[in-house]
């Protein structure tokens, strides 16, 4: 665990560092589309910050490649260098999609060559796992185009969710979250070696995603880009590859008794990552809903709108913030409660914990005016917005000269001074409110 860190550290803080000067290139190279009809955000913003995050990646991989524990993937697997093969030539079209934006149709095909590549290199579905029927082999032609399929479709679910500042690096965050550690239980449970890689390739996402959210939460001061969106989406669909088909159940059976009773238990697991339903459920409905919503008003299914769910959780009332930490509670909720299935299936709790919390996030869903407040302990690690409000005495409000200093009158009503403003500005005055 120690060295999945260390990778996930390392990783973080490369993307971090390199953000910021790769802010600056962005804006001399005039990467800064003007603002569109449907963008949410009213300054022109840089893109390509998938270049941190690639950089990242490449880090993660290098200081992986030398550890004692972690050398052992690129020993015995090709895998690593078949995803950093594949993600080379995503990211490349991405960065020219942010400078140049390309045809939509000349990034599918780009994507479909990234993932031959891989499989190319043996990132392939070799077998399902079917419940009721056992491990069912697939030809090379049905894993090809297993693989392909869902590469293609985890890379576009993410780049369509990617509408609001923080929100697809948060969501993929998330899901590389739960896949690590049901990754990791596979890998240290069962000593099933197989899932060593998806459980390098999760950690490593983990760590682009955290490392480039901090310039990217609202306001963003960057955005990732087509180059950082498909990336992340790719890696993401590289370690539910490496996991679910390659994967064998049969080793399984020591612990489990039969290949039909291991299949049924892992199935909350594999059966939503090869489609993939669970770990981005929410980007792959937002992706089905799109799809459905452009072919019905006979455009094309690329054409870009205001329809996505994001974009409806503004329109009712959210503001930015909480609409992107509502799509958070929905992924996360999602993600760790078939994680948490996949350990214990039989527990009714799991099912009533998982139900309770909907109750929650439909509630959240139906209060677009309510604003949460962090607990006073938290304050210094959240955006002043989320801060509560501090209550002076007038005397320490008014300036020199004023009545209040030294003044012998009848105290004054307590005035609310803001901490929140425009460019760091605060409010003074009875009840006021912080420019916003």
């Amino acid at each position: 665990m120690r060295e999945y860190l260390l990778t996930l550290c390392i990783t973080a803080a490369v993307t971090y560092l390199l953000t910021g000067p790769v802010r600056k290139f962005a804006i001399v190279a005039g990467a800064m589309p003007e603002i569109r009809a449907r963008d949410v955000h009213r300054e022109p913003t840089p893109r390509l910050g998938g270049i941190a995050m690639f950089f990242g990646l490449c880090a993660g991989l290098l200081v992986a490649d030398h550890l004692t524990n972690l050398n052992e993937v690129f020993d015995k697997s090709n895998e690593p260098r078949a995803l950093l093969s594949g993600a080379a030539l995503i990211w490349l079209i991405g960065v020219l999609d942010d400078k140049f934006e390309i045809d939509a149709l000349i990034k599918l095909g780009g994507q479909m060559i990234a993932a031959g590549v891989m499989v190319m290199q043996g990132l392939t579905i070799l077998w399902l796992p079917i419940p009721g029927v056992g491990n069912v082999a697939l030809t090379q032609w049905q894993g090809t185009l297993l693989t392909v399929a869902l590469v293609v479709i985890t890379i576009n679910a993410v780049n369509f969710v990617d509408g609001l500042d923080g929100l697809a690096s948060g969501m993929v965050c998330i899901a590389a979250t739960a896949f690590f550690l049901y990754a990791y239980r596979i890998w240290y449970s069962y000593g099933i070696e197989a899932a060593a890689p998806a459980t390098l390739f999760s950690a490593i996402l983990m760590g682009m995603c955290l490392g480039f959210l901090p310039h990217n939460m609202h306001p963003a001061r960057i955005f990732m880009g087509d180059s950082g969106s498909m990336l992340i989406g790719l890696v993401l669909a590289a370690g539910a590859i490496s996991i679910t088909g390659q994967v064998d159940p049969d080793v399984m059976n020591l612990f489990s008794g039969s290949e039909r009773e291991t299949v049924h238990q892992t199935v909350p697991v594999y059966i939503p990552l090869l489609l993939p339903l669970t770990i981005i459920a929410i980007p792959a409905a937002d992706l089905i809903l799109a799809i459905v919503r452009r072919t019905w008003r006979g455009q094309s299914p690329f054409a870009a709108d205001r329809g996505h769910l994001h974009h409806r959780l503004l329109e009712i009332g959210h503001s930015h913030s909480r609409a992107v930490l509502i799509m958070y509670f929905w992924s996360a909720l999602i993600a760790f409660g078939a994680l948490a299935y996949s350990v214990n299936s039989a527990s009714m709790w799991i099912v009533l914990g998982v139900v309770f919390l909907s109750a929650i996030g439909l509630g959240l869903l139906l209060m677009p005016r309510f604003t949460p407040r962090a607990p006073r302990w938290a304050e210094a690690f959240v955006p002043p917005r989320y801060r509560r409000r501090k209550v002076v005495p007038a005397a320490a409000a008014a300036g020199p000269g004023e009545p209040g200093e030294g003044d012998q009158e009848e105290p004054r009503t307590p005035v609310t001074v803001g901490v929140s403003g425009v460019n760091g500005a605060t409010a003074v005055g009875p009840r006021s409110r912080a420019a916003r």
